[in-house]
């Protein structure tokens, strides 16, 4: 009787943890790279889900530091030369959020909510 009882403990934590973990996974949101050479960013648009936070993973292949930022976003986050950072962004509206490199206007983007 005792046995049971510790097999179905067992079992119902192991459940739970299953659970649990799936509805953690649940919660990371997508990660989208974009990279910065040559003054240019790539991809120069990116699409994302509409209402759906997501994480740009934005790597600097240059020489010198750069800075993404967005006044649409509220967003600046300065990457280092060969580096990479990650950049949390909220869940958005349908519609087009321009994006810059601070530290070289030339260097534009705009990220496409659908």
């Amino acid at each position: 009787m005792h046995r049971r009882l510790a097999l179905l403990a067992v079992g119902l934590a192991l459940g739970l943890l299953s659970i649990a973990a799936i509805a953690a996974a649940a919660d990371t949101p997508p990660e989208i790279p974009l990279t910065l050479d040559k003054n240019q960013f790539q991809p120069s648009e990116v699409k994302v889900k509409a209402n759906t936070p997501f994480v740009l993973v934005v790597t600097n292949k240059g020489a010198k530091a750069a800075e993404f930022e967005s006044k649409d976003l509220r967003v600046e986050k300065v990457v280092p030369a060969g580096k990479t950072v990650n950049v949390r962004i909220r869940a958005l509206k349908p519609g087009t959020y321009a994006f810059f490199d601070d530290f070289n206007k030339q260097a534009t983007g705009r990220i496409v909510a659908e």
